[in-house]
């Protein structure tokens, strides 16, 4: 019995892997997705700053240009910021992703995606205390990620991916000494979606 159900098992994984599924020009996938983001800051004073977890999720999407590349984009809810010991900046982003994404390999399955990423603060607290003052209400980030995606059936897949974002605007507002010292977000995920093929 056991020998039967590893068999059955190793048939299925080979199955769902070796079927292509390649896309055509004006296909659609929608992918909700939730993830862990690691998140820091880069620029001045920031040596006793650490890195700040928290979770993200969204949905994106992939309009097919060909079976190699399509547009990628979306709306992600993204905490970043940063911690020091007793302490947390938390800033929430609304964050869109306008990316170029390449599909390879010979079924198609992995892709590497890049290009920007327009943000927008929601929310700026240090330990609930409102700070959204001192940070510009708007950022904009050069972003970058590698994906593979697991095929269930011709319509549904299970994608598996990694993201990247650097923010290229300063975070800290004029009135809070933005014109004297900068602070860039930056920060990675790990992320886990369903695609749904429409």
């Amino acid at each position: 019995m056991k020998k039967l159900l590893l068999s059955a098992a190793v048939a299925v994984f080979f199955l769902t892997n070796v079927i292509a599924q390649e896309r055509s020009s004006g296909d659609i996938e929608i992918i909700p997705h939730v993830g862990y983001m690691s998140a820091f800051l880069n620029g001045d004073e920031v040596d006793d700053l650490d890195e700040r977890g928290s979770f993200n999720f969204g949905v994106i999407g992939d309009y097919f240009f060909n079976d190699r590349w399509s547009l990628r984009s979306g709306i992600n809810f993204d905490s970043m910021g940063a911690s020091v010991p007793g302490s947390d900046l938390t800033l929430n982003y609304v964050n869109i992703p306008i990316n170029a994404n390449w599909h390879f390999g010979s079924t198609r399955k992995w892709n590497l995606n890049f290009g920007v990423t327009p943000g927008f603060l929601t929310k700026a607290e240090i330990d609930g205390d409102d700070v959204k003052d001192a940070y510009q209400s708007f950022q904009l980030g050069v972003s970058y990620g590698i994906g593979y995606k697991l095929e269930i059936s011709e319509s549904f897949s299970i994608l598996f991916h990694g993201q990247g974002l650097v923010g290229v605007t300063n975070i800290i507002s004029d009135d809070a000494g933005g014109n004297e010292f900068t602070r860039l977000n930056a920060g990675s995920t790990i992320s886990i979606g369903g695609v749904f093929k429409i």
